[in-house]
Parts: structure tokens; C-alpha cells; sequence
């Protein structure tokens, strides 16, 4: 059989590859392939018996225990990377050259034709060792893939999520200590249990993310062990040995499979309400509106040109009115007009400070009221213009006498034990804080905490009666 004939490329396509795009591109620069392991030794051993080589002049030193090594030569009619020296079947007396595929067990040419393994699948031993050598190949190139994804998962995602833990603890910090500050007399246990609850959270998150850590790191160093045991059955295993194998083998694989796949949990991260407290939040709410330097919005007023035709503006700019239909005008167009929704905007834009304003709602059994974007749409009567049901507005509804609150489409519902004559909004801006409250009894009726990403605008609807800004 010629040398052309043998040539078998063990080589897997994934390593010759640029690899999967996994959006980081520095994923892979600091993994480092050692190409002088046993494997692609051996690998390039066959190549280099291709290119001109004379096989029968290279040897391959096979070790087995604690016997002395013993040099084995290979030829074109060998495998192509190990051989061992010729064992005789005990029936024939011929040299062991075939696989008796029925019975899993080395076998002469002779067995298959005269002895016991008549009618039986009979392979090459060559061919069965490389099968053999292939499926190692495949499984060891499997086993490197896994450990680098839970190298990267230790190296990036569990990095990423201890970096960010104390970005969230250091912001919930700050939160309790700025609250605390405006009511430290009456609240100064209250802040001293929140600092606490916040450093529990946080020595459970780092202990979570220290048990992930040591967890994996054991697993890719259980993976590599077996990976390497592999390599060595694969590069140091003679052809009889190496077919005579399978429970080994398919124990180590079992071995790397029970190892599963890392996964991020909520477990790693800071609880979203962590630092938070209804006692703490309310009390705030009242030293900001009732303190010396309560912070009212005095030049509020309602955009004449935002105004709906559903609606009627008082010359003050302050009252909203529906409308019957008899009643209504067609306005001017304006691209800033809602044309189909009863809604309209405030005249100030809110990006920093803090900020509250009061609406008399009186009778009204249908209105919302609440802050949204500039960009809301203004045009139809899609969601996408209605306030409440898109991801650009943030309102408190009241309909049939129930109240809820609105963003994005999804309704909470709440409990209010009177039904309040006036709404009072406050906005804090520093701390990304929304709040709704009854300004008769400063009860806090619902607050929200959101990473607004663009100046945000007072926002009302009217379905019913009228709604004031009250100053």
C-alpha cells in the first residue's frame, strides 16, 4: 500500500479555523495552543512521513509500565502514527492484523476465514485505530472548547459581575446615606439597617460569585486532567491497546459531560431593591416637599401646542378640559399636537435637579398623569401615542375608580385607601426617582426608579371633567 494511500489528516477543522465570532474579539488572543503537546506531535509525525521521510528509518519509543521503552518502527502499511510489535493469534499463529468488529477483539486475517470469527465483521486494525484516533481527536477538541468557555465565563462574566456589584452597592450607598441625610433625627436607626441589609446583600453576592469562581475553576481543572489523560491514549497507546480501551475512554468522556455549562443567575448580582425602604423613601418624599427648601415648579404650565383637539386649554394654561364632540374645534396642524389621544405636555423640561408639581384632579373618573420623553409620538392612535402603553412614558392612571400604574403596557395595580382630590408628582433627578403621592397626607401612592436617558416632560391625559396645575 503506498504512503499516498495511508496519509491521514487527524488535524480538526476548528483549529484551523478563526473560530466562532463571539463578539469580543479579544476572547481569544491570550489563549495559547501549545503545539508541542503529545498530539499534534504525533500528528505532525504522520506528516512529516508524507512529505519524503523514510518510515522505516523513524522510530517511535512505546513506554508501558515500568518496562524498559522499546523502539517501534512504522510503515505504509501501518496506521500512519503508532504501531507495536507483532503479536501472533494463539489459533493461527499469524500476526494480529484485523478487528473483529461482533466480538470487540484482535484477531489475524486468518480468524475470519478459518476460525472462530467466521461470518463476523472483520475490519483492518490500521482502519479501526484511526476510527478510534478520529473520535479522540474530536472528543479532546471538545474538551478544550469547553474549558474555554468557562475560562471566559471565570475571566469575563464573573469579573464583569463583581466589577458591576460594587458599581450597584456603592450606588445603593449612596441612596440610603443622601435619604438618611434630610431625616437623620428621625431616621437614623432606619439608615443604620439599610447599610446593614446592603453589605449582607453584598457579602452574599461575593461569596455567590467566590463559590461560581472556585466551582469552575475546579471543573476546567478536572476537564484539562482529563483532556490530558486522553491526549496521552491517544499518543502513547500501541493500536492493540488502544481499540481494547472503550471503557476508559468512555468513562473519562463521561466524566468531561457531567461537567455541564456555566450559566449567570440572579444569584450574582445585587437585589434591585436592595437599599430601599418605605419608611426611608416616604420620609424623604416629605423633608423634600415640606422643608425649607421645598422644590415646587412654579412656571409650570400645560405646551399650547401639545394640546389635543380632544381637550380645551384654559387662558391661564393651567386646566384641561375633555371635551364632547359638539364642543370640538380642528386646531391649526401642529407636529407637536396629539391628534388622536386626550393628552398634553408640560412646558418645562426636567433634566436634573429635583422637581414636584401638584394636579388637581377633582371629580374627573378618567385621567392619567406622569412624565414621558420629548420623542413620544404624536400622530395615530397606536400605542406608540397613548400614555401608559409604550417604553417613552411613566403615568399614574385612574379609571372607574381604580388606580394603577403605567409604563410600557404593563399595568401595576395599587392600593389607595382614599381617593386623593389632588396628585402630587415629585422628580429626582440625581437619584432617577419617580414618585406619586397624596399631597394631603404625604402618603407615597407609588414610586418607580429608572435610568431616564433623555430629559423627561410633565405628561397628562383627561377622558373625564378637567385636571389643573395647582401652584
Amino acid at each position: 500500500m503506498s504512503a499516498e494511500e495511508d496519509k491521514c489528516d487527524l488535524i480538526p477543522v476548528s483549529l484551523l479555523d478563526d473560530g466562532p465570532d463571539t463578539g469580543d474579539g479579544d476572547s481569544f488572543k491570550n489563549v495559547k495552543i501549545e503545539f508541542q503537546q503529545p498530539i499534534f506531535s504525533a500528528l505532525n509525525t504522520s506528516g512529516l512521513q508524507q512529505s519524503g521521510t523514510n518510515p522505516g528509518k523513524e522510530g517511535v519509543t512505546a513506554v508501558s509500565g515500568a518496562s524498559s521503552p522499546s523502539v517501534v518502527t512504522t510503515s505504509d502499511s501501518e496506521s500512519g502514527i503508532f504501531s507495536s510489535e507483532s503479536e501472533l493469534c494463539v489459533e493461527h499463529d499469524s500476526e494480529l492484523d484485523s478487528f473483529c468488529c461482533t466480538e470487540q477483539k484482535v484477531v489475524c486475517s486468518q480468524c475470519p476465514v478459518v476460525g472462530s470469527c467466521q461470518g463476523h465483521t472483520v475490519t483492518r486494525l490500521a482502519s479501526r485505530a484511526t476510527v478510534v484516533r478520529n473520535q479522540l481527536v474530536d472528543v479532546c477538541e471538545q474538551i478544550q472548547l469547553q474549558a474555554l468557555r468557562i475560562e471566559r465565563f471565570i475571566t469575563h462574566t464573573l469579573s464583569s459581575k463583581e466589577r458591576t456589584l460594587q458599581l450597584e452597592a456603592a450606588g445603593a450607598r449612596e441612596r440610603v446615606v443622601s435619604q438618611g441625610s434630610a431625616v437623620r433625627e428621625a431616621v437614623e436607626e432606619e439608615e443604620q439597617r439599610l447599610l446593614e441589609e446592603v453589605q449582607t446583600e453584598q457579602e452574599r453576592v461575593e461569596q455567590c460569585l467566590l463559590t461560581q469562581r472556585a466551582h469552575w475553576s475546579q471543573a476546567m481543572a478536572m476537564l484539562t486532567s482529563t483532556r490530558a489523560r486522553l491526549v496521552h491514549t491517544l499518543t502513547h497507546s500501541p493500536d492493540t491497546l488502544l481499540v481494547s480501551a472503550g471503557s476508559e475512554i468512555a468513562e473519562r468522556v463521561e466524566e468531561a459531560e457531567g461537567v455541564g455549562e456555566p450559566c449567570d443567575t440572579e444569584q450574582l448580582s445585587l437585589p434591585s431593591g436592595c437599599g430601599a425602604s418605605r419608611l426611608m423613601r416616604g420620609l424623604w418624599a416629605s423633608a423634600l416637599l415640606l422643608g425649607p427648601s421645598a422644590h415646587g415648579s412654579a412656571n409650570l404650565t400645560f405646551n399650547e401646542r401639545t394640546v389635543s383637539p380632544l381637550l380645551s386649554l384654559s387662558d391661564d394654561l393651567c386646566t384641561l378640559t375633555f371635551l364632547p364632540k359638539r364642543a370640538r374645534q380642528s386646531p391649526p396642524y401642529d407636529p407637536a399636537r396629539f391628534d388622536c389621544w386626550p393628552n398634553a405636555l408640560g412646558s418645562l423640561s426636567l433634566s436634573s435637579g429635583t422637581h414636584s408639581w401638584v394636579l388637581d384632579v377633582g371629580q374627573s373618573a378618567a385621567f392619567k398623569v406622569g412624565v414621558c420623553y420629548a420623542s413620544v409620538e404624536r400622530k395615530g392612535s397606536g400605542k406608540e401615542a397613548r400614555l401608559g402603553y409604550n417604553a417613552q412614558s411613566w403615568v399614574l392612571s385612574h379609571y372607574d375608580g381604580d388606580f394603577s400604574f403605567c409604563h410600557a403596557g404593563k399595568s401595576t395595580a395599587l392600593l389607595v385607601a382614599r381617593r386623593p382630590s389632588t396628585i402630587g408628582l415629585l422628580l429626582d433627578w440625581p437619584s432617577q426617582t419617580l414618585m406619586f403621592y397624596d399631597p394631603e397626607s404625604f402618603a407615597v401612592l407609588h414610586s418607580v426608579r429608572h435610568t431616564f436617558s433623555a430629559p423627561l416632560l410633565p405628561a397628562c391625559a383627561v377622558a373625564d371633567r378637567s385636571i389643573t396645575i395647582l401652584h
